[in-house]
């Protein structure tokens, strides 16, 4: 037999498991895309990506610039795909300048991040200066795999560079 108690105890948890149901139902419509792909434009056409470390090497060295060297073309060419057009002889070239990486604690009180400059050459719009964070949260296999998981916390911001220089670009 249920106490009076307990029954609306039971009937407060459920009707407060119904209200949390209820709002997320609108959150996320299952015909929407997870991911929407970038429209295609003909504002500007990159023919050729070229990323200057020297500064970051200038400021931390091997292996962080050359990690950023082997991420930084790929992440930008994907983040700037509806743009790109090798081989055109009319493209652009867009010269990305990375001017520091700092690799934080963890946690977002310390994140990671990463300064520099974007120019796209025969632009109007002259540079474009470039921030990207990304929060690292700490995980016991660090410890022992810490250079792959310095690795992977450069590539994850040269990702978030890129798209942070793509968003910038679009009209």
């Amino acid at each position: 037999m249920f106490s009076v108690q307990s029954l609306s105890r039971s009937a407060a948890l459920a009707a407060l498991g119904a209200c949390a149901l209820a709002s997320l139902c609108g959150c996320a419509p299952t015909n929407a895309p997870a991911v929407q792909a970038a429209q295609p434009t003909s504002a500007f056409h990159i023919s050729n990506i070229e990323v200057n470390t020297a500064p970051l090497l200038a400021q931390s060295g091997n292996p962080t610039a050359k990690w950023v060297q082997q991420a930084l073309p790929g992440q930008l060419a994907q983040a700037f795909a509806a743009n790109m057009a090798p081989g055109d002889p009319s493209g652009a070239t867009l010269r990305v300048r990375v001017d520091s990486v700092h690799l934080g604690q963890g946690g977002p009180a310390d994140p990671d991040s990463m300064r520099g400059v974007a120019t796209l050459s025969g632009s109007a719009a002259g540079r474009t200066r470039l921030r990207a964070t990304s929060t690292y949260i700490p995980s016991p296999v660090d410890q022992a795999l810490w250079e792959q998981a310095l690795q992977g916390r450069v590539q994850t911001l040269s990702q978030s560079f890129a798209e942070s220089g793509a968003f910038k670009r679009r009209p």
